[in-house]
């Protein structure tokens, strides 16, 4: 496996943000989306504690919603010779020629989360995001039978440049779609941003003011739908599905106009992309695919998950 002296990790840009440890360690790169989602952060932290519990090195490239800086970091860090790479795609597709330049000169790819097409990577990590998509659809369906008198009108905030979301967004809407009683009123693009999001759930409420539902398929989505339907005086007649537990979902799972949240494990994610490079570098191997499995939180279980958000 290539080698330098981590010490010329210093060098790189700064943008990068790049430390160096001790010469026997390897050194991995994550190069994540964003660091504004909890989400992320928490998949940065399960990264950093297992490879301090590896006794190995990770430098972390925060992309801010830019897929062609993710490529530049993945060049990068090929030039510098890092003995490993995780990779969070923003662009599933548009990420592969520089997986397939890391993968060539020598260097393991990982990635996580965002599923990346048939290629030279090691690994995928994550969970079955159209599966997942439809447990809540179903736990929707049953929902909209047991406590909404058999109707609903849904509109979708979602993340259309992002594949993952989008994947999401397929599995939900696979199992509601032809449900007597069940009616989109329309889908929104958040961009993943959550200011973006809020404007967006904003519109759809505005647009529809017979929606009693949105379904989000992200934290910012999430964020953006939890804050739209407070901000018009609406928590006492829409119902808000989605994923990722924030501090402010359980606030609205606690006064009841979030019903159910898929809670995924990203410090486990990023923790085991980590343990997987670890495994490789040693002369292991992997799966092709590693499966972390989710959650769907509601008010029965949500106190088993509130100490992570305190």
């Amino acid at each position: 496996m290539m080698k330098q002296n981590k010490a010329t990790l210093l060098a790189a840009a700064a943008t990068l943000s790049l430390t160096a440890g001790m010469a026997s360690a390897e050194t991995f790169a994550l190069v994540q989306i964003n660091q504004q989602a909890l989400f992320f952060n928490q998949m940065n932290s399960g990264a950093a504690a297992a490879a301090e519990a590896e006794g190995e090195d990770l430098v972390i490239f925060n992309a801010n919603n830019d897929p062609s800086a993710q490529n530049s970091a993945i060049e990068t860090y090929i030039a510098q010779g890092v003995d490993g790479i995780v990779v969070v795609a923003i662009d599933v597709n548009g990420i592969m020629p520089a997986v397939e330049q890391a993968v060539a000169a020598g260097i393991p790819v990982v990635a996580v989360d965002a599923v990346l097409p048939d290629g030279p990577q090691a690994a995928q990590v994550g969970v079955d995001n159209l599966d997942a998509g439809g447990m809540i659809g179903d736990y929707f369906v049953d929902y909209v039978s047991s406590d909404m008198d058999g109707t609903a009108t849904i509109g979708i905030v979602g993340a259309l440049n992002s594949s993952i979301q989008n994947i999401r967004q397929d599995g939900f809407e696979a199992k509601i779609e032809g449900v007597d009683g069940i009616e989109v009123a329309g889908v929104v693009d958040g961009q993943n941003v959550q200011d973006i999001a809020l404007a967006a759930a904003e519109n759809l409420m505005t647009a529809n003011p017979g929606l009693n539902a949105i379904y989000a398929t992200g934290e910012p989505a999430l964020l953006g739908a939890i804050a739209a339907v407070e901000s018009q005086g609406r928590t006492g007649d829409v119902k808000v599905f989605g994923w990722d537990l924030t501090a402010q979902a359980i606030r609205g799972i606690d006064q009841g106009y979030v019903e159910a949240v898929i809670q995924q494990d990203p410090a486990q994610m990023g923790a085991t992309a980590v343990s997987i490079l670890a495994d490789l570098a040693e002369g292991g191997s992997t799966d092709a695919i590693v499966s972390v499995p989710v959650t769907i939180v509601t008010t029965d279980n949500v106190d088993d998950f509130r100490s992570i958000f305190e």
